[in-house]
């Protein structure tokens, strides 16, 4: 507790100035400033209008630079001037003004600005926005005809397009293998399809007993380690001819089973006639379209071969493509004329050579599509008499 004051002793309310001197400062802190709020207002707003009076005033030098003397304007005009204007402008004015042209809003353009109009309806054609187009451009009408007869072009393809044509409203994937696919064999009815490929294998499908997984119902390697080169049925779809790349044909059942092996010849004998079979690796078959039990192999080894169902003993007949020159030559592909009557073996020279199937090599038909004897125009001619 503080002792009471006494007359003697002073109670001190500030600062003792002797004791700020012995200290060596002024005084204990700065007082606060106060601002006076409503002076810096309206300092300010006197600032903003004087500063807006001389844009006004440059505004008004630079829009008329020589004004009229009679028709002086206030800065009142002058304000509403460059203001945007009420879009209910007066009616009166309008009319006094000629009908054709608006009044113009705003302050008044500068020089050489040109004043924008409405487009006039004609029946004539669309004025051109921008540059002059070049010589022989075609017009954006002309462009639309001539990308509508493309379309009608298009539409018309499509119509003519044979593959477009077929119903395919189903379509399914069967897998084969892992190998490439090299033969295929579809059954005179349709009700099933044989594959071989690159991996030996034949695989027989039947679309009648497939289930949802799509497996073949049977699967075998017929000719051991050789690749599968031709598989076709017979004109009745009871038997399956087999070329592979060794030197025997062979005929399968529908299920696959063996029915007939050719024999295979000698190599060692010059005269490839005198020989029973084929000696070296054959390249592809087919069957006679007439006799079910008659087919057609050709080979490396120079000939071209007919065989018997009935007879795997010897082939049937032989026939021996030669070159120009008289020289051994080799049959790529083989087959028959549509009545049966023909053979035609397209050789490894680019010849095309026919024969009769009941004649020897020695006939009328020997080497006569040679590429070297008659031109094609011939060639086409007699294709369509025989075929």
């Amino acid at each position: 507790v503080s002792p009471p004051a006494t007359e003697g002793t002073e109670l001190a309310t500030g600062p003792d100035p002797q004791l700020a001197a012995t200290m060596g400062f002024s005084g204990f802190g700065k007082k606060a400033r106060t601002f006076d709020l409503e002076a810096l207002f309206e300092q300010t707003r006197r600032t903003a209008v004087e500063r807006s009076k001389k844009m006004l005033a440059s505004a008004e030098n630079t829009w008329n630079p020589a004004p009229d003397p009679s028709c002086a304007r206030s800065a009142f005009q002058c304000v509403t001037m460059l203001l945007p204007i009420h879009p209910h402008r007066d009616t009166s004015s309008s009319e006094s003004e000629d009908g054709s042209d608006e009044e113009i809003i705003g302050p008044p353009l500068p020089p050489h600005a040109s004043i924008p109009r409405p487009a006039e309806d004609s029946d004539d054609e669309e004025e051109l926005v921008g540059p002059p187009l070049p010589p022989g451009y075609m017009s954006s009408a002309a462009d639309g005809d001539d990308n509508d007869d493309d379309d009608d072009d298009n539409m018309q393809e499509e119509d003519d397009n044979s593959v477009k044509k077929i119903p395919d409203s189903h379509e399914i994937t069967l897998q084969h293998g892992t190998k490439t696919v090299s033969a295929l064999g579809l059954d005179p009815s349709g009700a099933r399809l044989v594959t071989g490929g690159y991996d030996y294998d034949v695989r027989f499908w039947d679309f009648a007993g497939m289930d949802a997984s799509l497996q073949a119902f049977r699967s075998l390697q017929p000719c051991e380690c050789h690749k599968i080169k031709s598989l076709q049925y017979s004109s009745t779809g009871d038997v399956i001819l087999v070329v592979s790349g060794n030197s025997q044909a062979k005929v399968l059942d529908r299920d696959g089973f063996p029915v007939m092996e050719c024999v295979k010849g000698d190599q060692y004998i010059v005269d490839m006639a005198n020989t029973k079979g084929h000696t070296a690796m054959l390249n592809t078959g087919c069957w006679h379209p007439k006799i079910k039990e008659e087919f057609l192999t050709c080979s490396n080894d120079g000939t071209v071969r007919t065989w018997d169902v009935n007879n795997d003993k010897k082939h049937k007949g032989v026939f021996k493509p030669r070159s120009a020159q008289g020289k051994r030559v080799t049959p790529t592909t083989c087959t028959y004329s549509r009545d049966g009557k023909l053979i035609a073996a397209g050789c490894q020279d680019g010849s095309i050579q026919i024969w009769d199937r009941n004649m020897s090599v020695s006939e009328l038909y020997f080497n006569l599509f040679s590429y070297a004897v008659l031109n094609f125009q011939a060639v086409l001619g007699f294709f369509r008499f025989c075929f």
